[in-house]
């Protein structure tokens, strides 16, 4: 295999890259981070709701009691 295209071609991408913009793998990190966070976000959102809706909707007569089955062992 000729590792001259090789070369060739990491040049020619290199300076269309550049002359294109230059930017445009850093817009893309950064738009994949905005997803990224956005999504995390959103999960941790749902998951502090469902958490307090479910502490305010609590039935203490459907809870285990744990402290007498601790002693019991």
């Amino acid at each position: 295999m000729n590792a001259h295209p090789i070369l060739i071609a990491c040049s020619t991408c290199r300076t269309s890259m550049i002359e294109g913009g230059g930017d445009a793998a850093g817009w893309s990190i950064f738009f994949l981070l905005v997803v990224i966070l956005s999504m995390l976000g959103g999960i941790c959102f749902f998951m502090f709701r469902i958490a307090r809706r479910e502490k305010e909707n609590f039935d203490p007569l459907l809870s285990d009691d744990l402290s007498s089955t601790s002693t019991q062992h």
